[in-house]
């Protein structure tokens, strides 16, 4: 045999060992058992809640706000203090309108003093056409009055009366215009319409009041809040708020208070989202996060408690006792084909080329169960979530063995494949 065949079956035998080395590694890494945590299905009480944040604010609270314009000479309160209904709050320089209440009197005095005339001026008339009208029917006297004489004392009558009536009109609009100037210059004293504490106090003495016509807050002196009833009012995400309901009981934590929760109830669910309605609504980007309006009513409030204060709500919206359960993390999203044995959804639809153009894949949530050490996807029906664990309503048994963690495990997971229990590893508790 020559040199180069000999050189040939050598490096032909090491090329075969080195394949030989390579497909074994190969193998023995495929058969290589996954590290995982295991957990087994049990049963657990469960609690559903939605949390949401907002701010704390009265049930009651009233804007006091200026009508008219005018320089503020005395405010009677500050910040902070309780008040009575009609208690005197403001006082806004009444001269001007003092001034106009005295012009609109005279009107009215002037105009009353015209209507007495017209008045007299109509008496006058109707007896001069009584007159008139006497002599033209006197059969004697006929030479003693025209028909255009008794003509001409109609007339005068007829203006008479369209004077008087005139001059009643002038001292119902005076009259009127006297109302409104009163009704200005009572304007000018503010009192407070409720009980309750002064929580906003913007404006100071010898600043010019102004009606908050295009604006609420242009015209705001203050606010006046009862703050007997205190309501946590918080944004609800609209995947959430269809789980709300009227009654929910709730755990309010505020920001000012971060060593107590107290308890609510929800008392008001807004029909309507809180974002911009109409126009403003049609500009808005079609992704931005659509949130509802729910009212919490606090039932144990804190004393010193203010409005506009932080808050977080967490509103339970179901409870189940001793449910079977699954941690959040082991519930993952797998294309499931279904098998020939399995539940099907009807019968092929007729016409059909074959039995896959039916049972086409499609994504399901379930989990892996471990048996024999092997893991293998199981489609499971999920009802309610924990803090921590899915209510399970179908697909898993007591005491099944199921893959729990860690999170990168469970994604990266495949059917049919060989897992060990390992006490390091650790995962996110979130959805796989």
């Amino acid at each position: 045999m020559s040199r180069a065949a000999k050189f040939g079956i050598v490096a032909g035998v090491i090329v075969l060992g080195i394949g030989g080395m390579a497909a074994v590694g190969s193998a023995r890494g495929k058969n290589k058992a996954v590290e995982v945590r295991l957990e087994q299905v049990g049963k657990r009480d469960l609690v559903a809640a939605v949390t949401a944040s907002g701010k704390i604010d009265a049930k009651t609270s009233v804007d006091i706000s200026a009508d008219i314009t005018g320089r503020i000479i005395k405010i009677a309160v500050q910040e902070g203090d309780m008040v009575r209904p009609g208690q005197f709050l403001l006082q806004i320089d009444p001269t001007q309108y003092q001034a106009a209440v005295s012009r609109a009197e005279a009107v009215v005095a002037t105009n009353e003093a015209a209507l007495l005339q017209a008045q007299a001026n109509r008496v006058q008339a109707e007896r001069a056409l009584t007159r008139a009208k006497e002599l033209a029917r006197s059969g004697e006297a006929k030479s003693l009055i025209s028909p255009e004489a008794v003509e001409q004392a109609q007339t005068a009558f007829d203006v008479a009366t369209a004077n008087l009536n005139s001059s009643k009109a002038q001292v119902a609009q005076a009259r009127a215009a006297l109302e409104e100037a009163r009704s200005n210059l009572a304007k000018t004293r503010l009192v407070s319409p409720i009980a309750g504490r002064v929580v906003r106090l913007p404006v100071h003495e010898g600043e010019v009041a102004v009606p908050g016509t295009f604006s609420r807050e242009t015209g705001l002196l203050m606010t006046v809040a009862d703050l007997s009833t205190i309501l946590a009012k918080v944004k609800v995400d609209e995947t959430d708020v269809v789980r709300l309901h009227l009654g929910d009981s709730t755990d309010v934590a505020i920001d000012a208070f971060p060593d107590t929760t107290f308890v609510g109830r929800v008392t008001k669910i807004s029909n309507a989202s809180a974002a911009a309605t109409g126009a403003q609504a049609a500009a808005s980007s079609t992704d931005k996060a659509v949130d509802f309006d729910v009212e919490i009513t606090l039932t144990n409030p804190p004393a010193d408690v203010r409005p506009d204060l932080s808050s977080t709500a967490r509103i339970v919206t179901d409870t189940r006792r001793q449910a079977l359960s699954i941690p959040i993390i082991a519930l993952t999203v797998r294309d499931h084909q279904k098998v020939p044995n399995e539940a099907k959804d009807g019968p092929p639809a007729p016409g059909s080329k074959d039995t896959a153009s039916v049972f086409k894949k499609r994504d399901q949530e379930g989990v892996f169960v471990v048996r024999d050490g092997v893991a293998t996807f199981q489609p499971v029906k999920v009802g309610i979530a924990g803090d921590e664990y899915f209510e399970v309503l179908d697909g898993l048994e007591p005491g099944e063995t199921i893959v729990a963690g860690p999170y990168q495990a469970i994604r990266d997971l495949k059917d049919s494949t060989h897992v060990k229990a390992s006490d390091k590893a650790k995962g996110g508790e979130k959805k796989a």
